[in-house]
């Protein structure tokens, strides 16, 4: 019963909150605040003391059924602290937009849903959690309700309904050929009986799977959405867009790869080679798009698409260092991004600048904010000590040991070139906020730097993505220890 009582109370007390009329808008925030706190409290508990609960019986076999194992504590421990993060953020920079408690319900519908999606225990369950996700995530990126946020709300719903029903073809299959029991097992739970001459049709379908389900995380050829829902989006929405809500996309592949199928039934097959080509190419596509694009919000979209892609191809090595790379990948880009979407919002909310053209000395006017945007930046780059090096090495030596012939050599090679080009686009934007030349003239700027409510955010967020590449080595084994029962 903790599992649904996780969920359902941002859900339900997140709106009623936002419904309240006539009440001060101080003492709103502070009942909002403590929803998000008293979640963080259940989410906890939960990770420590959750037990699997069925809720529905569709029939003898097809349950929905929540639980926590170790992916799924993983991911919730994620979603907590973006959500955090954000809600704080979001209360300063949502003063200046219309329909506040409109925004906070969904925020905090969203909330419940993603929980969902990681407490999961089975395909059918992570299906309707993953679809619900997406149906209340909308909302947030067409808030303005300006005619372009309305397209951009109507794509992203479109590519991921489209998504998720090649992934629901993928399950059918997928339980078709399954044992009777089909909850959550490290290694799958196919019926090697059944699979019998299916194989090269079930490869198939699961290859449609994955191609679908990574639609949410912007792997190519399903990426459009991304860089037209982050520039309309209000930027707390575009910080949980990429920080978290499509990574929803990446647990899904997760569930589906390693504890339905099972790595043994795609590795060396052409399933995994096509998954690996996807994802370096979504890698070198979303970081040259980057480099070309000038507004600074679909700047670090490309930049999504890129980064998000590389947990997609440590998964795809379908091996233990591919697996561990890609899960560190996770919560560093979570926090780097994160921070760089809550930074890009600040700079629109005090100063009204959306293109990197409009840079130059805002590093005068708002050092605090600036110096967060370098240090994730860094992250992302790969730079260590940061949390984004120690991922991105870990992905590249696991390719290397993997004996693939070719495939063991392109992945480190378009990583490289990719960290020289995530470089290209995000070091210029900070050198010149810092150092925007002789002719240009800063006496008269004003510091404008957002209140507390927007800054701690942004540093807690840096300090989580400098924590993890200080103690990499020490995430990494932990990493391995908790998820050895897949190897």
């Amino acid at each position: 019963m903790l599992l649904i009582c996780t969920v359902l109370f941002p859900i339900v007390f997140g709106i009623l909150v936002c419904c309240r009329k006539g009440k001060a808008q101080r003492k709103n925030r502070g009942m909002l605040a403590a929803v998000t706190l008293v979640t963080d409290l259940l989410g906890i508990l939960s990770i420590l003391y959750g037990k699997p609960i069925t809720v529905l019986s569709f029939s003898e076999n097809v349950n929905m059924t929540f639980s926590l194992d170790t992916a799924g504590r993983y991911f919730m421990a994620v979603v907590m602290m973006m959500y955090t993060a954000v809600t704080f953020y979001a209360f300063e920079y949502m003063k200046s937009e219309e329909r506040e408690n409109v925004f906070f319900a969904f925020f905090y519908v969203s909330f419940g849903a993603l929980l969902s999606v990681c407490e999961a225990g089975n395909l059918v369950t992570m299906y309707f959690c993953f679809e619900m996700a997406t149906l209340v995530s909308v909302p947030l990126v067409l808030h303005e309700m300006t005619g372009e946020a309305v397209s951009a709300g109507l794509k992203y719903l479109f590519y991921s309904i489209g998504g998720a029903l090649m992934g629901l073809l993928g399950v059918f299959y997928v339980y078709y050929y399954a044992y009777a029991g089909k909850e959550f097992v490290p290694g799958g739970f196919l019926d090697p009986q059944k699979t019998a001459g299916h194989e090269s049709l079930l490869l198939v379908m699961i290859f449609i799977a994955i191609v679908g389900f990574g639609t949410k995380a912007g792997m190519y050829p399903m990426h459009g959405w991304l860089p037209t829902a982050h520039p309309v989006a209000p930027a707390p929405a575009s910080a949980l867009l990429s920080g978290i809500i499509a990574k929803a996309g990446i647990l899904a592949v997760i569930r589906l790869v390693f504890y339905s199928v099972g790595m043994d039934f795609l590795r060396n097959t052409w399933v995994q080679y096509a998954w690996m080509s996807l994802a370096m190419l979504t890698v070198f596509m979303g970081s040259m798009m980057a480099f070309l694009e000038k507004n600074l919000k679909k700047r670090l979209a490309y930049s999504t698409i890129s980064q998000i892609s590389y947990i997609m191809l440590g998964l795809s090595l379908l091996s233990e260092g591919g697996l561990k790379g890609g899960l560190l990948q996770v919560i560093c880009h979570a926090s780097s991004k994160g921070c760089l979407f809550l930074s890009a919002g600040a700079l629109i909310c005090k100063l009204g600048k959306r293109e990197v053209s409009e840079m130059k000395g805002v590093g005068k006017q708002m050092p605090v904010t600036m110096g967060c945007f370098i240090i994730a930046s860094l992250s992302l780059v790969g730079i260590p000590p940061m949390g984004g090096f120690m991922s991105k090495w870990t992905i590249a030596s696991a390719a290397i040991g993997d004996g693939m012939g070719v495939f063991s050599v392109l992945p480190p090679v378009v990583l490289l070139i990719s960290a020289l080009l995530t470089a290209g686009y995000l070091f210029p934007v900070a050198i010149n906020a810092f150092f925007p030349g002789r002719d240009f003239d800063a006496s008269k700027l004003k510091k404008e730097e957002p209140t507390v409510l927007m800054t701690v955010p942004m540093i807690c967020l840096c300090a989580a993505a400098l924590i993890v590449g200080l103690f990499g080595n020490g995430l990494t084994g932990l990493l391995g220890n908790i998820f050895s029962g897949l190897f």
